[in-house]
């Protein structure tokens, strides 16, 4: 499938310039992580076993030690299911660290058994939305230090199978399906980003974009649920056979790494990207009044304010917070 994807041409440098990639153990997290480092950017893996970070850092390291102009590589504990463990992670960016140029919110989980997490969240819109949402809120002042930041949300063309029901988010009341899980947090993946982007404007700030997108079918760790939640089987199905049909992780990460670092996308924002161009996303999805909706709920949940998160306060209100 390679040869028929679309790819980031873009020979643009990173020199000086941070970024964040959660969940870049493995996958097309580990191949954007990779392809942001040999262009000179100092990259963060934040990831929630920082063993296999490490692992994969010595990897990543080893293999490219002859190439000239690479960057350099930091694992973190970050595990975006828990709120708890996203503040701590910020707080440490906030001490380390005085501006982030990109942020890829990669780090996800696909039909999962059913489960709640300690902060009350479904485990899918937890680890997909809520904690990458969280993330990225509390970044906020430190992106905005920048000539021009980036955030990048990786969804799928899943979410076209859904709608959200603001009413019952979290599977309390309606049964649990692990795909439609999935699915709902990939459609919020994109409205918060629109949302986002629109509240950016809103507060006059013009130097963050925000992007998201879907990166093509791949065989990757992402299916390691599958057993569990279909049949027993289904994971080295998916894994051994059908994986002939899927894109290579190198090429999955093509469209993350356009919305990172490409030119051509440079000025735009809140938009839905596949295979390195901008698409349409599902008519749900388009609809700016669903975003708002979960710029409101997602708030609620978080126990934020948006007049506490654009400006000076953002860091001290953290702080505050994660006391």
């Amino acid at each position: 499938m390679d040869y028929l994807s679309g790819w980031c041409k873009s020979a643009r440098r990173l020199d000086g310039m941070t970024a964040i990639v959660t969940g870049s153990n493995t996958g097309i997290g580990k191949e954007t992580a990779l392809d942001l480092y040999l262009r000179g950017c100092r990259v963060i893996m934040a990831c929630r076993d920082t063993n296999k970070a490490n692992v994969a850092k010595t990897e990543i390291e080893s293999l490219h030690n002859c190439n000239e102009g690479k960057g350099s590589l930091i694992v973190r504990k970050l595990d975006v299911s828990s709120l708890s463990s996203v503040r701590e992670f910020v707080s440490l960016m906030l001490a380390e660290e005085t501006k982030i140029e990109i942020l890829v919110n990669n780090a996800g989980v696909m039909m999962a058994p059913r489960g709640i997490t300690d902060d009350g969240f479904e485990t899918h819109m937890a680890t997909n939305h809520f904690g990458h949402a969280l993330l990225t809120l509390l970044l906020l002042p430190m992106l905005a230090n920048c000539s021009h930041a980036r955030v990048v949300n990786v969804s799928s063309m899943v979410h076209h199978r859904a709608e959200l029901d603001f009413g019952d988010i979290n599977f309390e009341t309606t049964k649990y399906d692990p795909l439609m899980a999935y699915c709902r947090s990939k459609v919020a993946n994109i409205l918060f980003a629109r949302a986002l982007s629109q509240k950016l404007r809103d507060h006059n700030i013009g130097n963050v974009s925000t992007y998201s997108l879907h990166p093509g079918v791949i065989s990757t760790e992402i299916s390691r649920h599958f057993s569990d939640t279909f049949f027993r089987g289904t994971t080295w199905l998916f894994n051994n056979v059908l994986s002939w049909f899927c894109k290579s992780p190198r090429c999955g990460a093509q469209t993350t790494v356009y919305c990172a670092v490409d030119e051509q996308c440079a000025n735009q924002s809140g938009l839905y990207y596949s295979d390195c161009a901008v698409t349409a996303s599902s008519k749900y999805s388009q609809n700016y009044a669903n975003a708002e909706q979960l710029w409101k709920v997602t708030l609620a949940a978080l126990k934020l304010r948006e007049d506490t998160l654009f400006g000076d306060v953002a860091p001290q209100f953290l702080l505050k917070t994660s006391s």
